[in-house]
C-alpha cells in the first residue's frame, strides 16, 4: 500500500502543531508567572511591616555608600538599574553605578536621611516604591549640605530586595 501525502495535508498538520505548541507554551508562561506572582506575595512582609522593612534597607545601602562598602552597595542594586539624576542625567547598569560612586562619591560626600520625609508604598507582585528627603555633606566642609528628593523603586525576587530604579532630583544647597 503507498501513501500520498498531499503539499496542503503537511502545511495544516504543521499548523496545527504550531498552534498546539503556541498554545502549551502560553499557558506554561502564564503558570510560571502566576507560580513566580504568588511565591513573591507568599514571602514579601505584609503591608504593615514594609516601611520598617524598606527603612532597614535604606539604612544598609546608605551605610555601605558612605563607608565605600561598594561589593556590599553593589549587593543591594540591581544589575539592570536605570539611575535618573536631574543634573548628570541617565546611568544604566550597576557598574556604571558603581564606578560612579567610586569616583564622585567616596571620602568625598555622606549621605543621610532627613528624619521624618520617608515615605513607602507597596507596588502588589512587584515590591515597593521608596520616597524621601536626603542629606549630603561633604567631609570637613560643615557649610556645603546639599539636600535632594528620591524615589527609590525596591523589587522583591527570590528572597532578596534590589533598587531597580532611583530618581534624584530637586538637588539645592541646604537652606537652614
Amino acid at each position: 500500500m503507498e501513501l500520498n501525502f498531499s503539499p496542503d495535508l503537511i502545511v495544516v498538520a504543521n499548523m496545527n502543531e504550531l498552534t498546539v505548541l503556541r498554545t502549551v507554551l502560553t499557558l506554561g508562561s502564564l503558570f510560571l508567572s502566576l507560580v513566580a506572582r504568588a511565591d513573591a506575595q507568599a514571602t514579601m512582609p505584609p503591608d504593615a511591616e514594609l516601611s520598617g522593612a524598606i527603612s532597614a534597607l535604606d539604612t544598609a545601602l546608605f551605610d555601605a555608600y558612605n563607608r565605600c562598602d561598594l561589593p556590599k552597595f553593589a549587593s543591594f542594586i540591581d544589575e539592570d538599574i536605570e539611575f535618573y539624576h536631574d543634573q548628570t542625567g541617565l546611568s544604566v547598569g550597576r557598574q556604571n553605578l558603581v564606578d560612579g560612586i567610586r569616583k564622585n562619591i567616596c571620602g568625598k560626600v555622606n549621605r543621610e536621611l532627613v528624619q521624618g520625609t520617608l515615605e513607602v508604598y507597596p507596588l502588589h507582585g512587584y515590591g515597593a516604591v521608596e520616597i524621601g528627603i536626603h542629606r549630603f555633606r561633604h567631609p570637613g566642609a560643615d557649610d556645603n549640605i546639599g539636600e535632594a528628593k528620591f524615589v527609590h523603586i525596591w523589587r522583591f525576587k527570590d528572597g532578596a530586595w534590589k533598587v531597580t530604579r532611583v530618581i534624584s532630583f530637586n538637588h539645592h544647597p541646604l537652606q537652614e
